[in-house]
């Protein structure tokens, strides 16, 4: 069990950190986009997020893990992903609203700079510190998620090491008063969530001036 606990740590936080990864390479391009447009642009990718949030996160990623019809790591890691798009787009969007508004924005607009160069050179740089803070806060809701898709089967197969699949596999033997079998894994998960949260709230009082 420690052997499996201590193997299975590289493979969850790999989880987490790429299915964030995923999350900000689509949601970030989303949200900014739709926040800087602006007009019926906004309301449509909205809208969709919406649609996304309307279904709760673990039935979602429930669904898209089913779609794709593979038990494996990367499956899990795109469902976590997909689930987490809308939440930082939305984020994002918010902090490029109230960012495009600035004098610093309009007098780059003034000066007939492109959009997109506007946006990636003014207004996402003024944009990193929610962005920093929700990524490191969405890392452990990730690994949260991607060991209960493991523990409902959805996961990577049993001979794999992992804390979800630890789990899964240990629950059998709780029935049997053998609960040292999926209290590692469990705490293991409670700690590192924890522990980015604790991290995600810290870099937002160190990135808000306001919480200096």
């Amino acid at each position: 069990v420690f052997s499996r606990l201590l193997y299975g740590a590289r493979l969850s936080l790999l989880t987490g950190v790429a299915a964030v990864a995923l999350a900000l390479f689509v949601g970030v391009p989303l949200g900014a986009f739709s926040g800087y447009a602006g007009g019926r642009i906004d309301g449509l990718i909205m809208r969709g997020v919406d649609i996304m949030l309307a279904f709760p996160s673990i039935v979602l990623a429930i669904a898209i893990a089913t779609i794709l019809d593979q038990r494996s790591v990367t499956t899990v890691i795109i469902a976590v992903g997909v689930v987490n798009i809308p939440t930082i787009a939305r984020q994002v969007r918010a902090s490029v609203l109230q960012v495009k508004s600035q004098d610093f924005v309009v007098a780059a607009q003034a000066m007939g700079m492109v959009p997109v160069r506007i946006l990636a050179r003014h207004v996402l740089p003024n944009c990193l510190a929610p962005i920093i803070v929700l990524s490191t806060l969405g890392v452990g809701y990730a690994i949260l998620s991607a060991a209960g898709l493991n523990f409902l089967g959805l996961g990577p197969e049993p001979t794999v090491a992992e804390w979800g699949v630890m789990l899964t596999d240990g629950y059998s033997y709780v029935l049997q008063d053998q609960q040292w079998v999926v209290i590692p894994p469990g705490a293991a998960i409670a700690i590192t969530v924890l522990g980015f949260n604790l991290l995600g709230d810290g870099l937002r009082k160190a990135l808000d001036p306001r919480a200096r």
